[in-house]
Parts: C-alpha cells; structure tokens; sequence
C-alpha cells in the first residue's frame, strides 16, 4: 500500500531532526533541502534530452549515493555533486559539504552525510518511473521541510518563510484568481525569501505566470531557486541583493513594473 504524503512528510522530518545533533536548524536546512533538490532533478531529469534542468554526467544522486562511508565524503559531494550541478544550472550559494564546523570531522561528518543521504534513499521517494503522480510530493516535501526548519530556527532565522495559510490569503487579496492571466503575466516579490509566497500566488492563477524576486540574504536566494524548480517553475528568475539599497529590476535608470506585486518583508530589517 503506498505511504500517504502527510506520513512521507512527518517520516522525513523525523528522520532528519534525529540527525541534526547539536546543528542549528537555520544551517542544517540548507543541507537537507539540497539534498532533497538533488534527489529531486536526479529522479526527474537526469538522462532527459532538453530537460530546463542539467544533472551533469557523474553528479546525479546515485552517484552521491556511491560516497557514502567514505572518508572524504564532504570534499566528494563539493567537487563530484554540487560544483557540477551548480556550474550547469547557474545555482550559487550552494552549502559547503565538506564544512567541519557544522557538519562535524572525521567520523563524525562521515556518519552524519552517510545517514542523510540514506534518508533521501526510501524508495517511496523515486518517483522516476512515476512522475505524474509524484511531480508535487517532493515540492510539497520541500514546503513541508521548510516550514518546519522555521518554526525551529525561531523569529529572527525563521523569516525565509511566509507560512501557507499566510501566503494563501494573500494570494486571494491580490485578486490573481479571477484576472486574466497568462504566462506573460508577471508576479514580482521584492522580498522573497524561500520563494513559498510568490509559488501560492502563482498557484493561485488561472494559467502559468511569469515569477521574479530578489532575496538580500545569498543562501536563501539559492533555496528560493531551489524551490522554484522543485515546483516546476524552473525558468522563475531570483536574483541576490538587498531590494531597497539595491534592486536588481531595473529598465534603464527606473525600477521595472509588474503586473502583481506581493511581499512580506523582515519588517525588523533595516
């Protein structure tokens, strides 16, 4: 009998907050979710002529899978898995592997990497002989993930991420549901975060629109990318940079217009 996506979900979180150890939430996620992303584009894209995503020949999740015990697990995963991926694709600020100082030395990092990748092994994650019925459950893992790393990293770190219910109401605020829209139709979130506003905005739309957003802080900006893909909106553009002291959407010496425009910013930033 296949596993329900509520009881996936609550397994995962389990299974990755049992490793964290002492790790603080707002470090690990990076870790997790990477994994989850390269799990992701392995099972969908890898060996796919004209996929929007390239796994590059070595560097997909089986072939992380082959690290596993290894000595040098973290400095295999940076040179074999991530720099390819993140050269192919144009991801930046992917997390270091190989970083002593959040995932542990010696034995310690080798455990703990050899563990998480064995999470992403459960065979009710392949979804590479089914992807219609499973395109959803992994972003659907990602938001889970996410939401639950928030809650964890407490206020101040857990502001990459605008709860659904939130974002739900925005998204019907802003009327996108009854508009006219089109895959020319913009949607712009200055303050993007992990991206999950800007996604339930998009969901909410009668047809596919046209995604962009800044984000200030470099890792959550590659997460937000990261989410992106996983919620097949692989060509959503999200740039780096603090959006009052410097946006990115610019036409010439003016800011760039959108047709819709959502945010909910860190209001105790400056």
């Amino acid at each position: 009998m296949a596993i329900k996506k509520s009881d996936l979900y609550s397994k995962l979180w389990a299974s990755c907050d049992e490793l964290r150890g002492g790790m603080d939430a707002s470090q690990y996620k990076d870790y997790v979710l990477v994994l989850l992303f390269i799990k992701y584009v392995s099972d969908k894209y890898a060996n796919e002529a004209y996929a929007p995503i390239t796994v590059p020949t070595g560097s997909s999740f089986k072939d992380m899978i082959a690290l596993k015990g290894k000595a040098d697990i973290g400095d295999q995963i940076n040179k074999k898995i991530i720099a390819p991926l993140a050269e192919a694709n144009k991801l930046s600020d992917m997390p270091d592997f190989n970083d002593a100082n959040k995932l542990g030395s010696g034995k310690e990092m080798v455990d703990r990497l050899t563990n998480l990748i064995a999470i992403f092994e459960d065979k009710d994650l392949d979804f590479s002989k089914n992807r219609a019925d499973g395109d959803d459950i992994l972003g659907d893992a990602y938001e889970y993930l996410m939401r639950h790393f928030a809650t964890e990293s407490g206020k101040s770190k857990g502001q990459f991420y605008t709860p659904a219910e939130v974002s739900r109401i925005m998204a019907q605020i802003l009327g996108i549901r009854d508009a006219e829209t089109s895959s020319a139709t913009t949607v712009y979130d200055p303050t993007c975060g992990s991206g999950s506003l800007l996604l339930k905005v998009a969901d909410t739309a009668r047809t596919s629109v046209s995604l962009y957003g800044q984000e200030k802080d470099s890792a959550t900006a590659g997460l937000a990318r990261m989410n992106m893909i996983l919620h097949d909106y692989p060509t959503a553009e999200v740039v780096q940079g603090n959006t009052l002291a410097n946006p990115k959407y610019k036409d010439g010496d003016t800011l760039k217009t959108f047709d819709y425009v959502v945010a909910n910013p860190p209001f105790s930033d400056k």
